[in-house]
């Protein structure tokens, strides 16, 4: 079970190859197959990323795949296979499109998920954002945050007790009283609905400072208290000296560089920090996963 501890921040990633947008997809993960996916896992449940993401897109239509690509893996089969893999990582749906789904079937996956990884599920769940697919599977897009509203409760009920209204989730989690819940998105209605709703908070890129303290007012005014686990997505990085042009964003150079660059980058209250890297082939990626945790991490997890 994953387990933020008061005064640490954990770490992990969002697998590439995975989801190849073409906004952010690298030349080398093109031609990545299934084997390199594995050892990528293996490298971070080797190295102390906390977990690994897979995300969520079901029939992109035509319209946008110019702009998101087509490849898009499912997140619970994935996950489950890289379960088999791994040992210790936990595993994340960066995000899980909680308003394509009935929250029993969502409930259904994430425990049967749970159960087989011996209790490394995490339920990072979001309301979507493409108009388009939605209306390809017959939703309708504009009441995604309702159903999200309305969702999210009976997706916790269902992983945490053996009935919910006469069904229950089997095989039941390994994680008790469940697996943790993180709602994605950085709008005022997701902020809110992860202060209210959630056991953690995603946001949709880089979080802001306004962004925490907003969290924290919804929590107070819930009168909600306990662990809760706020993310931030950190600018890509490239630990060393780099021999290509990783562009003006990214973040280079030593350890300690790039450690004090992230934590000027972080909001207060933070937690929990998604990295990511640049690099131009997936043995290189994967010696930045191990130079980042061998090196930079243990400079940042003391908050």
């Amino acid at each position: 079970m994953i387990e933020v501890l008061s005064g640490r921040r954990i770490y992990g990633i969002q697998l590439p190859i995975q989801a190849q947008s073409t906004y952010f997809v690298a030349d080398w993960e093109r031609t990545a197959g299934p084997d390199d996916l594995a050892r990528i896992a293996r490298v971070c449940d080797n190295n102390g990323y906390a977990y690994i993401g897979v995300c969520d897109h079901v029939a992109l239509p035509e319209s946008v795949a110019n702009s998101m690509g087509t490849h898009w893996m499912d997140p619970i089969s994935t996950l489950s296979w890289l379960a088999a893999l791994t040992n210790r990582v936990a595993l994340l749906t960066h995000v899980y499109v909680l308003p394509y789904r009935h929250p029993l079937v969502a409930a259904k996956q994430f425990s049967n998920l749970d159960y087989l990884s011996n209790g490394r599920a995490i339920c990072g769940v979001g309301a979507g954002h493409v108009e388009a697919e939605f209306a390809h599977l017959g939703i309708d897009f504009h009441s995604r945050g309702k159903s999200m509203n309305t969702s999210i409760p009976v997706l916790a009920q269902a992983l945490e007790n053996e009935f919910v209204s006469g069904f229950g989730a089997r095989p039941r989690p390994m994680q008790s009283p469940r697996p943790p819940i993180w709602v994605a998105g950085s709008s005022a209605s997701a902020i809110s609905r992860a202060a209210r709703l959630a056991d953690g908070w995603l946001p949709q890129g880089p979080a802001s400072q306004d962004m925490v303290d907003a969290l924290n007012n919804e929590r107070q005014s819930a009168g909600r208290t306990g662990p809760f686990v706020i993310g931030h997505i950190t600018p890509f990085l490239h630990v060393g000296t780099a021999s290509f042009d990783v562009g003006e964003a990214t973040i280079t150079g030593s350890a300690q560089q790039i450690a004090e660059r992230i934590l000027e980058s972080t909001p207060v209250g933070v937690n929990q920090l998604q990295v990511r890297f640049k690099a131009q082939s997936m043995t290189q990626y994967c010696e930045q996963l191990e130079a980042f945790g061998r090196d930079v991490a243990p400079l940042l997890t003391t908050i």
